[in-house]
């Protein structure tokens, strides 16, 4: 602890205040189960989505093989809960226009001049991408993961451009596309005005109808887009691979029926916009994960990716295409809220249970054992110290959080380890009571008794370790810590408990019986203890001189 300056347990949300929310994931397509591949995807996908909306230090795991367990801070908020539990948002955009990010410095240079209204703008900086769409041909393999693309880095960017003299109130979002076909939009002179203004990082709205701004991963470039020409529905499968003779990877698309024809009218429309301003952009809530560009239309319902893509590059793109908007649907199982003064409020009260059950335990081993009661509160200390110091490190190490639950699992454990006390210390007794040495009975009642302590701490083990994958919430807090504690019952008996009951047994006060030991016979229940006399030898009593008979009879 202090190597690593943490000297406080990490707390759960039920201690120090937040909402903890339980979702079950369900395959939307109406059967099969739910792959261990798209519940990491949805928790990736889902853990973008809440620290997006501003929420510090949320916990995402997964449990089970379908169960999502969202720990946030703060209370309850209905949109929170509707936007982490909704399918993801994946959506085909045309590049209208794409700029340096404000937040990168760039080189002082004339900006461009905003265009007219009904033309076509022109990027004002073109990231001429190392991908690129066209026809599909088979592919050699097909793997999985999620990869953002390559094609920004090798941009070089220019100035944004300065609005116009006249400041314009910067909208969060862009306004509303004029209805009709979205190959046919064309920004106005507004859009134009609030692109310049946007800021990687400002919230709007994701709506397929309306144009949309959006950056890339790292923030370094922004775009105008248009209305969706595309959704994620559209798109039946992705992989990755490498096709035949091929040496780079790619990444194959596959759309549904209207899909396909949908893409390939979307397909006519960009190749023909020419070099530089053939970029569609693929959106997954409201991040431009890839912009491809299109040179030629693309038929038959499929198409590839295709640039310098590593493998995890091509993996992880395939990934967030194919599980990104359709497969893992959510329902909410469990929404749990509770206050700050109410986790403070529970945290005392299970540090006051702590205690008491401590204190209750250390009265019994007193009073039933006297002395031995010495062994059970050093012994309970040193296990006290090295839970203390487990559960802070882990904290630090594996991000665990202690729960109420677990502070229950530790009040458990107090039980589990003073069992392992009671099953040495009556089975020392009865060694002595067969008429065995106190130290002989030390080590004979040892070898008999730690077979019992295995098998006890075996099963809460065994029992704990089934919970854990089973249980959901914070019933698996509970269980780590009653696991947690069995094997440290394990050591502090095997390594402090039992020398230091040999050490004891060497001594006068515990060697030899003091009424107060509690190894003295009459506490034992018999006469002596075995190997020591039952005090000092009484004189012999000296016969009088008229009674002795002299050698050779009487005089």
């Amino acid at each position: 602890m202090g190597l690593t300056k943490t000297w406080k347990p990490k707390l759960g949300l039920d201690l120090r205040g937040g909402t903890t929310i339980t979702l079950t994931a369900k395959n939307v397509t109406g059967g099969g189960q739910v792959t261990s591949e798209q519940l990491n995807e949805a928790k990736n996908i889902i853990t973008q989505r809440v620290n997006g909306a501003g929420v510090a230090e949320a916990d995402i795991t997964t449990s089970g093989n379908n169960h999502i367990t969202v720990a946030v801070p703060g209370a309850t908020r209905d949109s929170l809960v509707a936007q982490i539990g909704q399918t993801a948002l994946l959506y085909f955009r045309i590049v209208y226009d794409a700029q340096a990010s404000q937040q990168m410095p760039v080189p002082s240079t004339t900006p461009t001049g905003t265009p007219k209204p009904g033309s076509t703008p022109k990027p004002s900086t073109t990231p001429k991408p190392s991908t690129s769409v066209k026809p599909s041909t088979p592919a050699t393999a097909t793997p999985n993961g999620r990869a953002w693309s390559s094609a920004l880095g090798q941009a070089t960017p220019t100035p944004t451009p300065k609005p116009s003299a006249t400041p314009t109130p910067k909208p969060s979002t862009p306004p509303a596309a004029p209805g009709g076909d979205p190959l046919t939009y064309t920004p106005d002179a507004a859009t134009q005005a609030a692109f310049a203004a946007y800021k990687c990082g400002d919230k709007q709205e994701d709506d397929p109808a309306k144009p949309q701004f959006a950056c890339d991963k790292g923030e370094q470039f922004k775009y105008l887009l248009g209305p969706a020409i595309l959704k994620g529905t559209d798109l039946s499968d992705a992989s990755a691979g490498i096709p035949q003779g091929g040496l780079q990877w790619q990444v194959n698309l596959e759309f549904t029926g209207e899909g396909g024809s949908k893409f390939l009218k979307a397909t006519q429309n960009i190749s023909q916009r020419g070099e530089g301003q053939n970029l569609f952009a693929i959106v997954l809530d409201g991040v431009a994960i890839s912009t491809p560009s299109v040179s030629q239309p693309i038929p038959g319902g499929t198409a590839q990716i295709t640039g310098s893509f590593t493998e995890a590059e091509a993996r992880d793109l395939a990934n967030v295409l194919k599980f990104g908007a359709l497969p893992v649907a959510f329902d909410t199982s469990s929404v749990e809220t509770v206050s700050p003064q109410l986790g403070g409020d529970q945290l005392s009260a299970g540090i006051y249970a702590g205690i008491a059950g401590l204190a209750l335990v250390v009265l019994f081993s007193f009073l039933y054992y006297r002395g031995l009661g010495l062994v059970v509160v050093l012994s309970l200390a040193v296990a006290s110290i090295l839970t203390f110091a487990m559960v802070v490190l882990l904290g630090k190490a594996i991000g665990f959080t202690l729960t109420l639950a677990g502070i229950a699992g530790l009040i458990v454990a107090i039980g589990i380890t003073a069992d392992s006390f009671v099953i040495y210390f009556e089975r020392l007794r009865d060694e002595v009571r067969e008429g065995r040495s106190l130290r002989s009975s030390v080590e004979t009642g040892w070898a008999r008794a730690k077979h019992t302590i295995i098998a006890a701490d075996s099963i809460s083990l065994l029992a704990a370790l089934v919970l854990y994958i089973l249980a959901v919430g914070s019933v698996r807090g509970f269980a780590f810590t009653l696991g947690l504690t069995t094997l440290i019952d394990l050591v502090v008996v095997f390594v402090f408990t039992k020398p230091l009951v040999t050490l004891l047994a060497k001594t006068n006060f515990f060697g030899h019986g003091h009424k107060l030991s509690g190894l003295d016979p009459e506490h034992l229940g018999v006469e002596r203890l075995p190997g020591h006399s039952a005090g000092p030898a009484a004189p012999r009593p000296r016969k009088s001189p008229s009674t002795r008979k002299p050698i050779g009879g009487e005089v």
